[in-house]
């Protein structure tokens, strides 16, 4: 029921295109250039996300990582969160779980919501971080009360399993529920599973429950 760590990659790749959409000139490129070696945070991560997408330069990731260390070093959080993932997925660089353990911690504890699913999945599975499923579970409750359906799934998942928290059902269909609006079948199944150690009223009151929750929460997927 706990969803691995194969999840980083792709939020890594999902959060590069979050700052930059629109076709990048060679007029905004030299501009950016300007920007980011004046030191400009945002300008530095800009930079970071052409260089991995190809968009105005040449694709390199190794020169997107340089300009992701320098935003991060200056407190940028997406770029603390991509500097972290690229140490997870040895892109640009060599990987080093505990680097990326730490430039996760960093982000996450800026209140950025992958980071936090993705420091919580390094404490779940030892890489980077001793193994502590209570601190896997506090870091996922973090992120899935910002909305972030990975972490209410494995925030569930550990209620289900008493992994990190005191096994309870109840607890489990509410996080599962609110993932399961935004996963796979897979999610919905195990959803399902636990919902039928509960009576029908309270499936009903929890539903309930996650609807008034969604209303007054974000949804957040980054």
């Amino acid at each position: 029921m706990h969803v691995s760590g194969h999840a980083v990659k792709a939020f890594f790749v999902a959060l590069l295109f979050l700052s930059m959409t629109a076709a990048v000139s060679a007029q905004s490129i030299a501009e950016l250039k300007k920007q980011a070696a004046a030191g400009d945070a945002k300008a530095q991560y800009n930079l970071g996300v052409s260089y991995v997408n190809g968009e105005g330069v040449a694709r390199d990731e190794a020169e997107a990582v340089r300009w992701f260390r320098k935003a991060a070093e200056q407190g940028y959080v997406k770029a603390q969160y991509n500097l972290g993932a690229a140490y997870a997925t040895g892109r640009g660089i060599p990987k080093d779980e505990a680097e990326a353990t730490r430039w996760y911690r960093k982000a996450a504890e800026q209140g950025l919501a992958t980071a936090q699913y993705n420091l919580g999945l390094k404490y779940s599975d030892g890489e980077g971080a001793p193994k502590d499923n209570a601190e896997a579970a506090r870091w996922y409750r973090k992120a899935a009360e910002q909305g972030h359906p990975l972490a209410q799934y494995n925030l569930g998942a550990s209620y289900a399993t008493g992994r990190g928290v005191p096994k309870d059902e109840a607890e489990a269909y509410f996080w599962l529920n609110l993932g399961a609006s935004a996963l796979d079948e897979e999610v919905r199944s195990a959803r399902d599973q636990v919902g039928r150690n509960l009576t029908p009223e309270k499936r009903q009151e929890i539903q309930e429950r996650c609807r008034k929750w969604v209303e007054t929460h974000p949804q957040n997927r980054e």
